[in-house]
């Protein structure tokens, strides 16, 4: 059986989203969001980091991985462009943070992502501070493969 290459997450805006952080954007399944909060992009998840697909998270351990996250809410779409890393922990029960930096701690899904929440359209953001907005986040990896020389 291939290894499963997609996951797909729900989750919903909170009325305290700011979308600001400059460096990382972070998913949660804590339904709460305070103020300080500002690269948290959706709340009550019905997944996290745990919760993904064995053969999901092998594929993000290998060194070549690309991790594409695509965010929908109703007809606005964002897509960001990530890494994956074997140093990836992918541990964390509540949260999932995608990084622009190589920092990886227990909350990490992937680093070298060519956006942060304060890069995110503000129409998607407009959007996501509504708590009855749904948005789902499409995560797809693909892996190539390096040539090698004899």
């Amino acid at each position: 059986m291939p290894p499963k290459t997609t996951e797909i997450i729900w989750a919903y805006g909170h009325k305290n989203l700011q979308a600001t952080h400059p460096t990382t954007l972070m998913i949660t399944k804590d339904p709460h969001l305070s103020t300080t909060g500002n690269c948290i992009i959706a709340v009550a998840a019905d997944k996290t980091i745990t919760d993904l697909h064995p053969d999901f998270k092998n594929t993000l351990h290998q060194p070549n991985t690309k991790l594409t996250i695509l965010l929908e809410a109703d007809n606005t779409t964002e897509k960001i462009q990530a890494s994956g890393s074997p140093n990836l922990q992918l541990t964390h029960p509540t949260d999932l943070v995608i990084r622009k930096s190589h920092f990886i701690c227990n909350r990490t899904l992937a680093i070298q992502a060519d956006k942060a929440s304060n890069n995110l359209s503000r129409e998607l953001v407009k959007k996501l501070t509504n708590p009855q907005q749904k948005i789902k986040i499409t995560l797809t990896t693909t892996t190539s493969q390096n040539p090698t020389t004899t």
